[in-house]
């Protein structure tokens, strides 16, 4: 039986054996290992049957250690750091050569960023390296939100899960880095645009949707669901469906119900927050539930509701 528990101490000793351990942290639950260690690295990318092109992010416990693995010397992502970390925001900075090439998938520059757990940052400050720790979830699937998740999907692969609750954020991280000396967004997560650019001004959308990605989180195909998953108008598509047991994801207003629908409502009172945190769970739950297909339309494309969009995208089975 996977041990699962809040002993930091005995996360730390499982990690410094360069062991798989499981970690919250206010977006979503990560798969962590050695950052430094190639062995230890190449075990999560086996565990989570994650391609090896596509680069992980590193978490450390302070702004202070950033500069022993990368380069932080833009004052605009200097700024933003400062503004946000502990936090939801990741940055993609120049690596240094102590960071395996494996973690950057070849790349030059490294994914940087500061979590806001306690658990997580009490555990961080007692390592002498970071942890790489993309989510705690087979590639490809719905990233995980609280320690039942991750146990029901990799519970026996790995040594020990740190519960930290429910994420209070529920969306992977915000994405940002530099390109042709503009800061640009490379994934749309659970720090919105507007809040960066209060801090910054005009920032730019580099959001990638191939099989070639240059930031973690950027393929097109992810976040899904294990049942077919179809977006877009929900009136016509209940009437294409109709013969279907549907699941229905809202936000708002509710269609009608009827016997052969289940209705999974992000936020009845159309809150955005509420419906970054209800994602995941719900996408999770359609699975779980008896239905043959699950539906949704997109929500207002602003704050967080453009992550949420693009997650929504991703896990689509729309060609």
């Amino acid at each position: 039986m996977i041990n699962i528990g809040t002993n930091i101490n005995t996360a730390a000793n499982f990690l410094k054996q360069n062991k798989l351990v499981a970690i919250p942290t206010e977006t979503v639950y990560g798969l962590a290992a050695n950052a430094l260690n190639e062995n230890a690295v190449l075990s999560i990318f086996n565990v989570k049957q994650r391609p090896f092109f596509d680069p992980l992010i590193i978490h450390l416990p302070n702004i202070e250690q950033i500069n022993k693995y990368a380069v932080l010397s833009d004052k605009r992502l200097l700024q933003l750091a400062t503004a946000f970390w502990p936090g939801p925001l990741t940055l993609l900075l120049p690596k240094k050569k102590n960071i395996p090439n494996i973690v950057t998938s070849g790349l030059s520059q490294v994914a940087v960023r500061i979590p806001n757990h306690s658990l997580s940052l009490q555990l961080l400050n007692l390592l002498n390296f970071p942890l790489a720790a993309p989510s705690a979830n087979p590639f490809g699937y719905v990233s995980p939100t609280n320690a039942q998740h991750v146990n029901k999907q990799l519970g026996d692969k790995i040594d020990y899960i740190l519960d930290g609750g429910n994420c209070s954020i529920g969306l992977e991280s915000t994405i940002v880095g530099i390109e042709n000396d503009m800061v640009c967004i490379y994934r749309l997560g659970g720090l919105a645009i507007e809040d960066i650019e209060k801090q910054i001004g005009k920032v730019g959308l580099r959001i990638n949707n191939s099989s070639n990605p240059n930031a973690p989180g950027q393929l097109k195909s992810h976040y899904a669901p294990k049942k077919p998953f179809y977006l877009g108008n929900i009136t016509k598509l209940i009437t294409q469906h109709h013969t279907k047991k549907i699941g229905i994801m809202c936000f708002g207003d509710e269609p009608i119900k009827t016997e052969n629908t289940i209705i999974y409502n992000l936020s009845k009172t159309k809150n955005i927050d509420e419906a970054a945190l209800n994602l995941f769970k719900f996408l999770r739950q359609a699975d779980e539930d008896v239905i043959d297909i699950l539906l949704a339309e997109l929500l207002p494309n602003q704050g967080l509701g453009m992550a949420i969009n693009d997650r929504l995208k991703r896990a689509a089975s729309n060609d």
